[in-house]
């Protein structure tokens, strides 16, 4: 067994009052890695000496048949010892051989079970995994923790060789004698249990735990073995290992050295010590040492700890009287949580797509080993989405809605498809309406990709459409314009005022004659990659090509939105468009680090592969968005320009709820709109059931109304508050054939219309020229004729002079397909 000298590790030879030890008197029994009974045989307590149980010397006689019976128990008890001996001195000889074969567990191979923890812009978010545990080098691990733990579990820890030899037999006559088991072992030797996995107290486990303890021993210095111990043990509060556990009893860090700010002190790691014998309650028994369930009791071992700090020699005379037992963070068992932290908040939902992408980069075993996850949601982006989007802010357009009103809300960034806030609603556990759990219809907002596709076939922006066709006697089906009046173009009109108006005849012709497939393509390449048909069928178009399910299961009326898709990925396709037809995946995970356990430092292992590719031609998204850029100030009711006039295009969109009390009424509304450096995208509908949206005023619901205002406020509160500089989208033109798939007929060159003073502003005015949509120029200061498409209040603008692709017909709001 080598050269430990038996009693060389003390096994409580003091007394004990209640379990617990008087300060300054002795060594206790040592540790266990879980909870263990308080006090064994010969430590006071119940069953040992002044304990209740036991009957002492001066107890009455007993009659003369009780004592034969007790004479003959006696004798057969020391029959089954002495038969022990032999058993366990022939178990000792075989077992010992196995200290030079494989069957004697290789610490080397143990690596206690650490969590992982997930970082955005260096915060923590919350810890992955199942067991709470941080693993810290020996080296970080404040030395005033480490005095503490081996004043209080093992004060002999750095003369021994790691075996307490008493421990051994006592639980080894304990065992045949049928005496109360325990668990005092050395700091070494219940490491050895803890790694090894050795289970029970009895003499065979005993054994194995001194065999692997005397190979520890040998294989490393006492401060490793320290360290080990100090990373692999229990404290209760749901923390395993020191780190955690400082963090979770005084928040703060046993890396930080002694003597700085927020450095654990002295009386701290006495409290953290005195823990360890017993973390938690035991059900009918010993209340343990945490203060919040026995505060009497880790007094009384906090002060036997600081005693033996000075008894040892680290902590003054001068210094232990200056000690005051530390108020330890208040613990709730039942509010307290350790791991995934964040399931009852909104970022919850964002480790849903953590796990989904660690488990693509071939990282699953998270739960195990620790891991540094940086993560890309902006903390104060986060905060900012929520305050903009959740009922629960005062701040919020949604607080004064209907409680079955629900808004979603993503922000993507172009340049790298980097997620920077999500909101999928407040319970990160529950429905997830951005994304996670379904899509929703997004009407008008979908025509951004019918525009981007027929560019691709050739169209152009300044191309005409037939505003009166209204019919397709091919399909037998009647095309809705929200109800309203043919326009004030009459008959044709420019493919930019059916854009700004959304106008869905123009769409849905588009979509005819280059095909379906060709929206759904575009969709998919910008980013939309589910989209469900009208029968509830989710379709992952990565994995189809777009003919094989357009028109069969997509028909024209893809063009305007009826098919239902997710936030995250529509934003996704927006993000395509503010990066010129860039598309980057939009992802949360930006990088992963795991630590080598030999040297305790951190290595990237993986992390975001940016593959940007152009999917759209640049000059033809230039084109769009030429004409997109008009949108956000394009209302006079409901504008949504951007604080400072920063540059921005949007599109906003809504589909009818089609059934109940108010089909006519809409039942999703969807505002999306990006900056070159921000794409957002905002829903709002029902919380469960599709319901009739209306605003606070009764009225109903528009994209440009509740959701263009969430918009607004979310962009202006980010830019101002990330002081993000103002940048330009470059200046488009328009590009490609005007002949290419439109219907209709361009109009014949007018006499430029010329401006000489202020008529009023609703007509031009002469002694100026002025091109046809050059509204400032046509109209002075004022904005007559600004109709923003969607009818946001149901209440008419002026009607302006007949000039191609003019607006100015009554804003009706009331499309029974889709409507702005």
């Amino acid at each position: 067994m080598g050269s430990a000298s038996p009693g060389r590790a003390s096994v409580g030879a003091s007394a004990a009052v209640g379990g617990a030890r008087v300060p300054g008197a002795g060594v206790p029994g040592r540790a266990s890695v879980r909870p263990v009974s308080p006090a064994g045989p010969g430590f006071g307590g119940p069953g040992g000496p002044g304990g209740p149980g036991r009957r002492s010397r001066g107890s009455a006689s007993l009659d003369p048949e009780a004592a034969k019976r007790a004479k003959q128990r006696k004798i057969a008890n020391w029959s089954i010892a002495a038969f022990a001996v032999v058993i366990m001195t022939a178990g000792v000889s075989i077992v010992g051989l196995t200290y030079f074969f494989d069957d004697i567990p290789d610490i080397n191979t143990f690596e206690p079970e650490a969590s992982s923890v997930v970082y955005a812009d260096d915060s923590e978010v919350t810890k992955l995994g199942e067991v709470n545990r941080t693993v810290v080098p020996r080296e970080k691990i404040s030395e005033v923790v480490k005095h503490a733990v081996v004043a209080a579990e093992d004060n002999k820890f750095y003369d021994h060789h790691g075996i307490d030899m008493k421990g051994i037999a006592r639980a080894a006559w304990n065992n045949v004698s049928g005496g109360n088991t325990q668990g005092a072992s050395t700091i070494t030797q219940q490491y050895a249990r803890h790694a090894a996995e050795l289970t029970g107290i009895n003499y065979n486990r005993k054994i194995r735990e001194a065999l692997l303890a005397r190979k520890i021993e040998d294989s490393y210095e006492k401060d490793e073995i320290l360290s080990f111990y100090l990373n692999a043990i229990y404290f209760g509060r749901g923390a395993s290992g020191i780190e955690a556990a400082a963090k979770a009893y005084f928040n703060k860090s046993v890396t930080t050295p002694p003597g700085e700010k927020d450095a654990i002190t002295p009386s701290e790691a006495a409290v953290l010590a005195a823990v360890i014998k017993q973390p938690e309650p035991e059900p009918g028994g010993h209340q343990g040492y945490d203060p919040h369930y026995n505060k009497e009791a880790s007094q009384e071992r906090w002060g036997y700890t600081l005693n033996n700090m000075v008894s040892l020699g680290w902590l003054s005379t001068e210094d232990r009287a200056k000690q005051e037992y530390p108020e330890a963070i208040p613990y709730d068992p039942e509010q307290t949580c350790h791991l995934q932290c964040v399931g009852d908040q909104p970022v919850g939902h964002v480790l849903t797509y953590v796990k989904a992408e660690l488990a693509e980069m071939g990282i699953t075993d998270w739960r195990q080993k620790p891991y540094k996850i940086k993560i890309s949601i902006n903390p104060t982006m986060q905060k900012l989405a929520q305050e903009a989007a959740s009922r629960q802010s005062k701040a919020s357009p949604m607080n004064k809605l209907a409680e079955n009103h629900q808004a979603a809300l993503v922000a993507i960034d172009p340049s790298n498809g980097q997620v920077l806030a999500y909101y999928g609603g407040d319970d990160g556990s529950g429905f997830d309406y951005a994304g996670l759990n379904g899509g929703h219809p997004p009407g008008s907002t979908f025509k951004m990709y019918t525009l981007a596709a027929g560019l691709r076939e050739g169209m152009s922006m300044d191309s005409y459409w037939d505003a009166t066709k209204t019919e397709d006697k091919k399909r037998n089906r009647e095309i809705s314009d929200a109800g309203r009046a043919v326009p004030s173009c009459k008959q044709y009109c420019s493919l930019e005022f059916m854009t700004k108006e959304s106008r869905n005849t123009a769409f849905y012709w588009m979509t005819d004659a280059m095909g379906p497939d060709k929206v759904v393509a575009a969709a998919r390449d910008a980013g939309v990659r589910s989209m469900w048909t009208n029968d509830d069928e989710l379709v992952d178009l990565s994995k189809v090509e777009p003919a094989k399910v357009a028109p069969s299961k997509f028909d024209v009326e893809v063009g305007f939105g009826q098919y239902k898709v997710k936030v995250l990925e529509h934003t996704n396709g927006l993000a395509t468009l503010a990066a010129r037809g860039v598309y980057n995946k939009a992802h949360f995970v930006v990088s992963v680090e795991k630590r080598n356990t030999a040297t305790g430092e951190w290595a990237k292992v993986n992390g975001e592969q940016l593959k940007p590719k152009e999917v759209f031609e640049t000059e033809q998204i230039d084109s769009m968005l030429k004409v997109l850029q008009k949108l956000p100030a394009f209302s006079e009711v409901n504008p949504h320009d951007l604080a400072g006039g920063r540059p921005a295009f949007a599109k906003s969109g809504t589909w009818e709820l089609g059934r109940g009390n108010d089909p006519s009424a809409n039942g999703d509304a969807w505002y999306m709109g990006a900056t070159t450096q921000i794409a957002t995208g905002v829903w709002v509908g029902g919380k469960g059931d599709r319901e009739a949206l209306k605003e606070s005023n009764g009225g109903n619901m528009f994209g440009g109304g509740t959701p263009g205002q969430i918009w607004e406020n979310f962009m202006n509160a980010v830019n101002k508050e990330l002081k993000m500089k103002v940048e330009k989208f470059p200046e488009g033109s328009f590009v490609g054939d005007p002949s290419v798939l439109a219907n209709g007929v361009s109009p014949a060159p007018k006499p430029q219309q010329t401006q000489g003073g202020n008529n009023g502003g609703n007509s031009p005015n002469p002694g100026k020229s002025c091109e046809p949509f050059d509204f400032d120029c046509l109209f002075g200061n004022n904005n007559g004729g600004n109709n923003n498409g969607g009818g946001n209040n149901n209440q008419p603008t002026p009607t302006t002079p007949a000039v191609p692709g003019l607006p100015g017909i009554p804003g009706q709001g009331n499309n029974n397909n889709d409507d702005d």
